[in-house]
């Protein structure tokens, strides 16, 4: 899941960044609404935390000009107004949820995964790939119900990979929408997470789930048959 944070609070928005990273999202931060615009043209994103604190325009304005144009995007506010109305008008103007500053960040990641639940990308929050079970809200990788500990990067490779299982993934690809790199850098270290995923997910499992198509990249999903396995697999 990918998380865009708006925020001009230098330390804070670091802050959010490192700890949602910890937990397996993929974070981009935005310190003005010209910026957000421009990450939000490139699309993506499954939430938005948003700071009422943009220093080039009223926080407000800033949430209902996105609003119209997400709005289906879960929206989180942040703001350090207390008051019972700026709450209410911020509802109003199209937040999903609202946590008033200084708060506790086990309480905003419990937050975020509660919309996340709720979005209208719920019903494809968790991906399964024969008994390899990967939860995007909550950040959990299980096979046959083993749980299986994963950086956040092996996290991000191994969710991309089972959103297309079954196809072929190239290198390239993998770099551009993983790494965010351009397509010619990297290619050996997707080679090196390919390896750290094998020995995590395969282990103490008689099946094989990530297969090296030659020429192609990789693909997760059920073994190749003989025939394919001579022609498309020779390094498994």
């Amino acid at each position: 899941m990918h998380i865009l944070i708006a925020e001009n609070d230098a330390p804070v928005a670091k802050f959010l960044a490192t700890e949602f990273a910890a937990e397996h999202y993929e974070v981009c931060i935005a310190d003005s609404s010209p910026q957000l615009q421009l990450k939000l043209e490139k699309g993506g994103f499954d939430l938005i935390i948003l700071a009422l604190n943009l220093s080039d325009l009223n926080g407000l304005d800033v949430l209902r000009r996105l609003r119209t144009q997400k709005p289906d995007l879960p929206v989180l506010v942040l703001t350090e107004s207390t008051r019972l109305e700026d709450r209410v008008n911020g509802l109003n103007s199209g937040a999903d949820d609202y946590l008033t500053k200084p708060f506790a960040f086990s309480e905003l990641s419990a937050r975020v995964r509660a919309l996340l639940r709720r979005s209208s990308l719920a019903s494809s929050h968790v991906l399964q790939t024969l008994d390899l079970e990967l939860d995007r809200v909550q950040r959990v990788v299980t096979r046959d119900g083993r749980p299986i500990e994963l950086t956040p990067k092996e996290f991000a490779l191994l969710e991309y990979l089972m959103l297309n299982a079954g196809k072929n993934v190239s290198r390239s690809a993998i770099i551009r929408q993983v790494w965010k790199r351009s397509s010619g850098t990297l290619t050996n270290v997707v080679d090196v997470y390919i390896n750290y995923l094998r020995k995590k997910i395969d282990a103490n499992s008689n099946a094989k789930l990530i297969h090296t198509s030659r020429g192609a990249g990789y693909r997760i999903g059920v073994a190749p048959s003989p025939q394919q396995k001579s022609l498309d697999y020779p390094e498994d």
